[in-house]
């Protein structure tokens, strides 16, 4: 994807807590967006990137008028801390239509249960392809459900994320 996102970006990777602020730092480098570590408190800004930092859960709450970010070191879930499961379900909270979710290679069925809460709210969902993952289980989890507005080849899905949140989808 090139040019500025407008939108505001949350991320949830299994990693721990030393690889999340280097995946931060090499997805600004990557990308030109603002990129960092989510922290308890902070606001929500659209095209601003925020990563869940290694063993915390990190959620979207509304604040008044604005959206922040509420980290947590509560039970994993689907056996990860962080996990994408409350983070889609604190973000369909927030947003409620207005998400858009994309599950890309993992192991797992992580982000199933969060996922559905999202389009059974109106949101939409992006999964990646079986041949282009290294792993299918994540999004072979939430393809087989049937919940998916698309499943796309690894390549494909920068697109279709500008071409759906640009066309209003969102």
């Amino acid at each position: 994807m090139s040019g500025k996102v407008k939108q505001p970006v949350v991320i949830t990777q299994h990693m721990p807590a030393t690889f999340t602020k280097i995946l931060a730092e090499h997805i600004t480098r990557m990308t030109g967006w603002k990129c960092q570590e989510g922290a308890d408190g902070m606001v929500i800004e659209p095209g601003n990137v925020y990563l869940a930092p290694g063993d915390y859960h990190m959620l979207v709450e509304t604040s008044g008028t604005q959206k922040v970010l509420r980290l947590n070191q509560n039970e994993p879930e689907n056996f990860c801390r962080p996990a994408v499961d409350p983070m889609f379900r604190s973000i369909s909270e927030a947003y409620g239509n207005k998400v858009l979710c994309v599950i890309l290679t993992g192991m797992g069925s992580d982000g199933l249960k969060g996922s559905t809460v999202v389009v059974n709210k109106g949101g939409a969902l992006i999964a990646q392809d079986e041949p282009t993952s290294v792993v299918w289980g994540m999004p072979g989890a939430v393809a087989q459900a049937g919940i998916c507005s698309a499943v796309l080849p690894l390549d494909d899905i920068a697109s279709q994320v500008v071409k759906m949140a640009a066309g209003g989808a969102l």
